[in-house]
């Protein structure tokens, strides 16, 4: 393959590269914003969880039995919540290993095609190279 078809076939897949980077930003970015609304959410089920628990007792048995099951319910949308956070945790620090990799392909495939457009710039920069070199003096 020659070297100008080759760089621009490592142009392409630069290019590619960087849309698939692009694309991985965009992941990454979407799952650490859901990360931080779901840990923003499980920070506020915690606290309205903790002053229902620091309520004082109801006065009468109904109103205790009514109060043991909305704080249990709480407490179980409390741990839900902090699950789905780390589960989003999990998914944020997936998107950014992505990203990562995304990168670093694409600076290789960049690096690739520097090479190359440097291979042909030094085959553009040799001097040609005369026929033969001359025999004799000028004097002849």
């Amino acid at each position: 393959m020659s070297d100008k078809r080759r760089l621009a076939r490592l142009k392409r897949l630069e290019t590619v590269r960087a849309v698939a980077r692009q694309a991985a930003a965009a992941e990454a970015a979407e799952a650490e914003g859901t990360l931080a609304q779901l840990m923003a959410l499980a920070e506020r089920t915690g606290r309205l969880a903790a002053d229902y628990a620091a309520r004082a007792a109801p006065e009468d048995g109904d109103g205790l039995r009514r109060l043991a099951g909305f704080r249990s319910g709480l407490a179980g949308v409390e741990q839900a919540t902090r699950a789905d956070a780390a589960r989003a945790q999990r998914v944020a620090d997936a998107r950014l290993g992505e990203l990562s990799q995304a990168e670093r392909r694409r600076a290789a495939a960049a690096d690739r095609a520097e090479a190359v457009r440097r291979a042909i710039a030094a085959v553009g920069a040799l001097p040609p190279l005369g026929a033969r070199k001359a025999i004799g003096t000028d004097l002849d």
